[in-house]
């Protein structure tokens, strides 16, 4: 037999290559579980607003159940265009320059396979985002992460950066408003960012799709920064604004030549975005600004529950500017970040996520997702703070 036909069936080295999710032990433990409070699952705890939905409900009605164009609706398109202009001041020609797809991580993969050659190395905040690393080792490229510190906010210093740019750097991949840290880049460290990135030629890959889940703070559109349209590729999406991630509807902006490259991907692969959670997006920027308020404000009240009560029981924890995520430091209780989680959903029926699933510098850390029901998150928080209590002295 030959060593060809030996290997027939085998799976992928290339697919072998990917680790898993962190993330995933921790649901399968909890699938199996009952009375689990869980402020794991990074999505919204709200429905849909009802007139989004109606709008998808008529589209179908209306017979709208074929494919759209390649780049989406125009009328979507149009509207995603006036959206970005409206709040950030960048402009995207609505018939060139923005591309609707099935979720910014299917907005991410081509934007990714349209950029990266193999051996390429894309440069990341660590933590990160649990997608980043495998969908840069799909593309064929090298994933290197750059350490962010808590006593910065996990915000990426531009020193850090710089170091370690190396011939083969080709891109930056950044998320702010950041998961799973709630980070928050301001203007002035990304205008330092945006300078590293031009001396360096450099692409940049901006995941915003928390952009409008900020808190006293200013979200600022890295394509917005002076000369920065041109090098990125900005990705955004409805998921979590407007209580939308079954949807599975974003979109990817950029100049032309970049969406034509990314376009060559997602003709195959996607063809086109759901057509009636296009009309659903479409409705939601048209009508959906009071209900973005309600839900952010809301996030915001129990952000600061969350922050006060785990800094009460001697988590500390910095307080996150942005997304829906606190990310506080377990040291006091000794445990590392994998024994905390698993424990406390044992002991306590509480469920979150270790820090270290995130990167490296997530070690230590947990994060904690406060999209859940304020009632469900105070009950949360007092079991874990008894659970504290019980082993903050020696790790016990």
């Amino acid at each position: 037999m030959s060593d060809r036909s030996t290997h027939r069936g085998n799976i992928s080295q290339h697919v072998q290559s990917i680790p898993s999710s962190g993330i995933r032990r921790f649901f399968d433990l909890l699938a199996s579980m009952e009375g689990v409070i869980s402020l794991g699952v990074g999505q919204p705890d709200f429905v849909t607003p009802n007139q989004i939905r109606q709008a998808a409900i008529k589209s179908i009605e209306d017979g709208w159940t074929s494919y759209t164009s390649n780049y989406g609706l125009v009328e979507l398109r149009t509207a995603i265009s006036r959206h970005l202009q409206r709040l950030y001041g960048v402009h995207y020609d609505s018939g060139t320059e923005i591309i609707a797809t099935a979720g910014v991580s299917e907005a991410l993969n081509i934007a990714l396979q349209a950029i990266i050659d193999p051996g390429d190395e894309v440069l990341s905040p660590d933590p990160g985002y649990v997608a980043y690393l495998p969908c840069v080792l799909l593309a064929g490229g090298v994933y290197t992460q750059v350490p962010t510190r808590a006593e910065d906010g996990f915000v990426l210093h531009p020193d850090d950066l710089e170091q370690r740019i190396t011939p083969r750097t080709k891109a930056l991949l950044i998320g702010y408003p950041a998961n799973p840290t709630g980070a928050v880049m301001s203007r002035e460290v990304m205008m330092a960012v945006a300078e590293i990135v031009e001396k360096h030629n450099l692409f940049v890959i901006s995941d915003e799709i928390y952009d409008r889940l900020v808190y006293g703070v200013e979200h600022v559109c890295f394509a917005s920064l002076p000369k920065m349209k041109e090098r990125t590729i900005l990705l955004g999406g409805f998921s979590k604004a407007y209580a939308m991630t079954g949807w599975r509807l974003a979109y990817a902006c950029a100049r032309s030549e970049l969406t034509e490259a990314m376009m060559k991907v997602h003709q195959y692969v996607m063809m086109s975005a759901p057509t009636p959670a296009q009309f659903a997006a479409l409705e939601a920027l048209n009508s959906g600004e009071e209900d973005v308020r309600g839900m952010v404000a809301e996030y915001d009240r129990r952000r600061k529950l969350v922050v006060a009560k785990l800094n009460e029981m001697g988590l500390r924890c910095a307080e996150p500017h942005g997304a829906f995520y606190a990310f506080p430091n377990i040291g006091s209780t000794g445990m590392n970040d994998e024994t905390f989680a698993e424990r406390l959903l044992m002991e306590e029926r509480v469920a979150i996520i270790p820090g270290s699933a995130f990167g490296e510098a997530g070690a230590g850390h947990v994060r904690i997702c406060y999209a859940q029901r304020y009632d469900l998150l105070e009950e949360a928080l007092e079991r874990m703070r008894r659970f504290v209590a019980r082993h903050a002295v020696n790790g016990k």
